[in-house]
């Protein structure tokens, strides 16, 4: 048991029937219908659903593509789904004969999830149509108020499995989709531009003088200014407002350089075909802003599906149920609770604000908060914060704060959660904003003034042409191309971006912070087995029918171990926190806990291990040995990162395994346990006051604070699709062993834009000592300025790619 590095299997039962709709291992007597295995009645119950409407084809899809469903009792849930007020606050549209509503639904998973929810029309009269976004995990729904209500919906869904995450946030947004129709619009004006102007331009191309330039070439060369103008005034719009707003602030940015060479092309097209009766360069306006465009919308469109940002509405729930002194119970908003109402909170329902426990006793799971897995037990009396999680029967809290000022809003109050990581530029980008610019007039202008002196007709033809060749769209667009093309390939790895400039900050992490509980090590994964005298079937049976109702995550763990074994009825019982549980089963003491508790003899353990005493009878029979594991490749990688990085690591639990740890980590790395939300924010500060820039890895909403703090925060999650703190990044926990590769290949990354930069500033250098002496006319310099771009992406998103297979991550 000593070498933590090598894990036994996780527990398998016996029986190995799986059930037909989900999938889970069925008990010996676990349901039989139709002849086909079901592990409980909730399973049962969805396939008869279904086979009553003819909609089996589900199974066909894929195997066992259901989720399970243990009760169809939802009792009054989703009552608060009939309150108006909060109804109105969830709906996109509302009509008398009409409603439509989008819900995050992170159960779909499969193909098969997709067919049935877009068949639901067929299982229940009144609903219109259903639309599944799978990328983003929701589903638009359009249905007849009249036949159906919004309640009855949810509890449709929630019976077949797929149970809505309904929100104080998403009640607030409406989840409505951030389509971008600006962008595309511009992206649809510039191409049709460009693809009309290029007909136009046919002669030009051919040097059909004799025909065709001599008797249409104003004509065409007027359609191509009316076609260039929506060009110039809508699709290059953004443009001129981002340099507008950078001249305005003092700075400047890429924007000013292209503005000012959309600006020259235009106007340099406008004298050429109005005064000297050319073709102008229409074409080459059009393309460059539709190419421009597409790049600003790959950047844009990467993992838009991803949730990154999250505040605590994101899991508070959407309404409670108030309790008056007189009257009837009533939903209410979570936003409108006030000091002195009387909730009621149910079996695993968040406390939404700071409140006293009226009733008598509570078991409150702050994991959610601190990180902290063992349920902390309240009397009556007692104050709980908010974002703790209630474990067991239903209590009756009085709230002393609103939700806006209870203790788990003030970790978004911090002005970590101010800041704006998004704007951040890359180095390079920052560094050319701030002087190309003003190198690029200052050329034009000393060159105007000597060709003034030389020849001064070719003053403008010089200045337009240095203005035109030295835009740096080549730059612009092989940022973009190359910062999405490594998301994809990164996506690929389960490692999902929020933006392309995060890559620009994790080129330049030099310590890591780790979270514990949930980031290194395995939630629902652990080792247990049983030392001592062996116990008997009867003897595990009374264990089990415990253990079973202890909140406490050991006793669950037992409970999970001795699944197959079923309870018995107690006669006395009682839990002692901290120490173990005590009951009676017919005639027989038992004992479970400690070995204090116990009165057992303890036996040193290894640090990473947990004991829980078995006493029967009066008789000491042995401990279980329980034993959490960490994740596949976890140590390794540890130990790989420790030659590279600074490694520090933060917990809220206690420091039972920081004997275990400390050898992976090294001497010099820190290791701090029992820490709370604030504490590790400010630890990460302090990190940062020292010059490190900071990764922080963690899971849990106790580390927001901290990783909104971090120069880059990335959360890791058994499901990419599910609920998770405000975060720069989200790696899928199975793909943590790449994380190595991974930031060594967005150092990669900045070398390729790096040398993408210098093959640019090679083509403009090039460029301009053409234009200088007046060589290049302003036509080549059109030609030479999409050459330049198209040349610079395919070299960006080449390079990613062959590096990317020779890492071994495409």
């Amino acid at each position: 048991m000593s070498d933590t590095t090598s894990l036994k299997p996780k527990i398998q039962h016996p029986t190995q029937i799986t059930c037909y709709h989900c999938g889970d291992i069925c008990q010996e007597d676990g349901l039989i219908f139709e002849e086909k295995p079901f592990c409980c009645t909730g399973c049962k119950t969805v396939y008869q659903i279904l086979a009553e409407n003819d909609l089996c084809q589900y199974y066909d899809l894929d195997k066992n593509p259901g989720i399970k469903l243990k009760s169809r009792d939802f009792a009054d849930k989703y009552a608060f789904l009939d309150n108006e007020q909060i109804l109105h606050t969830l709906l996109t549209f509302a009509d008398t004969h009409l409603q439509k509503i989008t819900l995050y639904m992170p159960g779909i998973h499969c193909s098969s999830c997709i067919w049935l929810l877009e068949n639901l029309y067929r299982l229940q009269d009144g609903i219109i149509e259903s639309r599944v976004n799978f990328l983003r995990k929701e589903i638009s729904l359009s249905y007849h108020p009249e036949k159906i209500s919004l309640r009855q919906l949810v509890e449709l869904l929630t019976t077949l499995g797929y149970e809505p995450q309904i929100s104080l946030k998403e009640g607030e947004t409406r989840q409505k989709k951030a389509h971008r129709k600006s962008l595309y619009y511009k992206i649809g004006v510039s191409g049709f531009c460009f693809g009309n102007i290029m007909l136009l331009s046919f002669p030009e191309y051919l040097s059909l003088e004799d025909f065709a330039l001599e008797n249409y070439g104003f004509f065409f060369g007027m359609m191509n200014i009316l076609l260039g103008l929506p060009v110039f005034l809508y699709s290059s719009s953004d443009y001129f407002r981002s340099a507008y707003r950078a001249l305005r602030a003092g700075s400047s940015n890429l924007d000013v350089p292209i503005a000012l060479g959309i600006i020259a092309l235009f106007g340099r097209s406008l004298y050429e075909i109005l005064v000297l009766h050319q073709a102008g360069y229409m074409d080459s306006l059009a393309g460059l802003l539709f190419f421009l465009l597409i790049g600003r919308w790959v950047q844009e469109r990467s993992y838009e599906g991803m949730a990154f940002d999250r505040d605590y509405k994101s899991y508070f729930p959407l309404a409670v149920r108030v309790l008056p002194e007189l009257g009837e119970p009533f939903i209410k908003s979570v936003r409108e609770l006030k000091k002195n109402d009387h909730i009621l909170i149910r079996n695993h329902e968040l406390v939404p604000a700071d409140s006293i426990l009226l009733s008598e006793k509570a078991y409150i799971d702050y994991s959610f908060v601190s990180g902290e897995a063992d349920p902390v037990e309240k009397s009556i009396g007692d104050y709980i914060y908010a974002g703790g999680r209630q474990i067991g029967q239903s209590i009756v809290l009085k709230v002393q704060k609103e939700v806006s000022q209870s203790y788990l809003t003030q970790l978004w109050n911090h002005e970590a959660f101010s800041k704006n990581k998004d704007r951040d530029q890359p180095d390079h980008v920052a560094m050319i904003s701030r002087y190309f610019t003003s190198i690029v007039l200052l050329i034009a202008l000393i060159s105007g003034v000597i060709w003034y002196f030389i020849a001064p007709s070719m003053v403008w033809t010089t200045i337009s042409s240095i203005l035109i060749v030295a835009c740096p769209c080549a730059l612009a667009l092989a940022t973009p191309y190359a910062f999405s093309n490594t998301m994809r390939i990164f996506g690929k790895r389960r490692f999902y971006l929020k933006n392309g400039n995060i890559i620009a900050q994790l080129a330049k992490i030099t310590q890591l912070v780790f979270d514990k509980t949930g980031t290194i090590t395995q939630n629902q994964s652990f080792q247990i087995s049983f030392e001592g005298v062996p116990l008997s079937a009867e003897e595990k049976t009374m264990v089990k029918s415990l253990v079973i109702h202890s909140t406490h995550p050991l006793s669950q763990k037992i409970a999970q171990y001795l699944n197959d074994f079923k309870g018995l009825a107690i006669e006395e019982y009682k839990e002692i926190h901290g120490r173990g549980i005590l009951g009676k089963i017919g005639k027989t003491w038992l004992k479970i806990g400690s070995a204090t508790f116990t009165e057992a003899l303890e036996i040193p353990q290894e640090s990473m291990q947990s004991r829980v005493y078995i006493h029967i009878g009066g008789v000491n029979r042995g401990f279980f040995l329980i034993q959490n594991h960490y994740r596949p490749g976890i140590l390794d990688l540890i130990k790989k990162l420790q030659g590279r990085f600074r490694l520090s690591l933060l917990s809220g639990d206690n420091a039972s395994e920081q004997a275990t740890l400390s050898p992976y980590f090294g001497e010099e790395s820190e290791l701090k346990f029992r820490q709370k939300p604030e504490e590790k924010l400010n630890y990460i500060q302090n990190l940062q006051a020292e010059g490190q820039h900071v990764l922080m890895l963690g899971d849990g909403l106790n580390d927001a604070g901290a990783l909104q703090q971090a120069n880059v925060g990335i959360t890791i999650t058994e499901d990419s699709s599910s609920f998770s703190p405000a975060c720069d990044a989200i790696l899928d926990a199975k793909a943590l062993p790449d994380l190595e590769k991974l930031l060594q290949f967005s150092r990669i990354t900045m070398k390729i834009v790096r040398l993408s930069l210098i093959i640019s500033l090679l083509y403009n250098s090039v460029g301009l000592a053409f234009a200088v002496t007046g060589s290049l006319s302003p036509i080549i310099a059109a030609i030479l300025m999409p050459l330049s771009s198209v040349t610079v992406v395919a070299f960006v998103v080449g390079a990613t790619n062959l590096l990317a297979r020779w890492k071994g991550l495409n």
